[in-house]
This record gives structure tokens, sequence and C-alpha cells, in this order.
């Protein structure tokens, strides 16, 4: 079985941003949002690195990374952990791992490298209430709430098409 599903493409197509979490040489942890991203297949994540230079010397330092992906409204996501290369344009490989990132980002970001993460763990994140209190606890709910807190309003008619 994959660990990287449809649904986990689905739902992370539906983010704004990504995660992602990394460590110096000495486990300093840095954790930075990520704005192009997409899946290469069912174990390759791949990352534009824009502006990320810490990202970029960590992942040479201590390449073990981990990309965070939640719903901010049902308060749902998931975490991948993997190894991460930073494949840059003097590598062979670069237009390989690029071109998909590149598309995304149109002339409006220069990509600097590709962050290419090979995943090999994939785990749910969920806001603690669905695990404390179950019973009360529905996305339907947890939208409503983050609704109210983000003072925001569900959208109506033509613009959700």
């Amino acid at each position: 079985m994959p660990l990287i599903t449809p649904e986990h493409v689905m739902n992370a197509r539906k983010s704004v941003l990504c995660w992602l979490a990394t460590a110096d040489a000495q486990g300093q942890p840095n954790v930075s949002p990520k704005e192009i991203f997409t899946f290469y297949d069912a174990e390759v994540l791949l990352i534009a690195n824009i502006a990320s230079p810490g990202s970029v010397r960590n992942i040479a330092a201590n390449p073990r990374v981990c990309v965070s992906f939640v719903d901010i409204f049902i308060q749902k996501g998931f975490k991948l952990s993997g190894i991460a290369l930073n494949v840059g344009p003097q590598d062979m490989d670069y237009e390989k791992w690029a071109a998909p990132l590149t598309a995304m980002a149109g002339p409006r970001f220069l990509i600097r490298s590709a962050i290419v993460i090979h995943v090999n763990q994939c785990e749910p994140i969920l806001a603690p209430s669905y695990q404390l209190h179950p019973d009360e606890t529905t996305e339907q709910a947890q939208v409503a709430s983050a609704m109210r807190a983000y003072g925001v309003q569900p959208l109506a008619g033509p613009a959700l098409a």
C-alpha cells in the first residue's frame, strides 16, 4: 500500500501552506511555511525552495524532516516524515524534480532548488477534541467553532463553484 494516498493528495491540495520541520546538526529545530509543493508519486513530496536558506542548510546537515498539512477549519490533517535532499540547478536531475514546482509557481516565484522528500512515514493529525470528546466533536462543529474564532463566514452561491 502506498504511503501517500489519494486522500492525502486531496487534503494537501486544500492547504494554502505546508509546514516543513528541519533540525540543524546540533538538533536545533526549525519550522518553516512552504507555499509551493506537490506530490511526485506515492512516496515523494516536492517542495520549492523559494526563500528557505535555513531549511536548505539544515537539510544538508540533517536530512531527516517532517512536513505537516492541517485543515484549520476541521482541525485535521496529516504529517509526513522522511529523508530530504536539496536538488539545485547544478545537479543532473534538477529539471526532473523542479519542473512540476516551476509549473505551479509560474513567473511569480524563482525556484532556487527543489527539496525532494522520500517519505517513509505518514500519520494523522487530529485536534485533541476529537480524542478527548469523540461523542460531541464533529467536523461540522469544528468548522463552526473555527469560523467563530477567526471571524469568518462560509461562502455562499456561485463563489463556491
